[in-house]
């Protein structure tokens, strides 16, 4: 039975996990960007955790630079389609979409802080869970150009990829067999995400 175990959980060879592993997280993490409900976070945590386990010493590096010039492309992306929606009298779907994930509250919140801070807020609206449709529909309705836009995206994106392969790089160090660091590593960014939406709720219910 535990030589069962082993063999279902035993990873691909390194060749094989590379030639499909970076060109799936690519994807993945851009379609993230593009349509917010991809947990792409776990993503990179997951594929930090393979990184680490294999003999290559170029693993890491090359999926942190996946991850973050996939997560630019796609928040590039977006925010291109968003502007096309400002400019148009009828809007757009992409534009509709982002405004309905972003609460009201959390959008003043986001419009005070770029006022304040400019684009260097790009930075931590990355890093914080649910924080980076509020800040881009905010960079949308100031009108804020692409250009200006790609350069504060550019170190948002690399902190986020840092962060959660550093997560991915704990994981792995924790557990000598890759699929357990994986579990872990997921489990504990799933725990990031929910963590603001579940303080609200219970913050909201306090408040009743």
């Amino acid at each position: 039975m535990h030589e069962f175990l082993r063999q279902a959980t035993q990873l691909p060879t390194e060749s094989t996990q590379q030639a499909v592993g970076y060109p799936s997280l690519f994807l993945l993490v851009a379609l993230g960007a593009l349509v917010p409900v991809v947990p792409t976070g776990a993503l990179v945590s997951s594929a930090a955790v393979v990184a680490f386990h294999q003999s290559s010493p170029f693993s890491l590096l090359i999926v942190f630079a996946v991850a973050s010039s996939a997560a630019f492309l796609g928040d590039i992306c977006l925010y291109w389609l968003g502007q096309r929606g400002v400019r148009s009298k009828n809007g757009s779907k992409w534009l509709r979409a982002i405004s309905d994930r972003a609460a009201p509250e959390r959008l003043a919140q986001a419009q005070r802080k770029l006022d304040e801070h400019g684009a260097m807020v790009l930075v931590l609206s990355r890093l914080v869970p649910a924080g980076r449709i509020p800040v881009m529909l905010a960079c949308l309705l100031g009108r804020m150009p692409l250009r200006r836009f790609a350069r504060g995206d550019v170190p948002a994106c690399l902190a986020w990829a840092a962060t959660y392969q550093l997560i991915g790089i704990l994981g792995g160090s924790l557990f000598p067999e890759p699929w357990q660091g994986v579990v872990a590593a997921v489990g504990l960014t799933l725990l990031i995400s929910g963590a603001p939406a579940l303080w609200h709720r219970l913050r909201g219910r306090s408040g009743r």
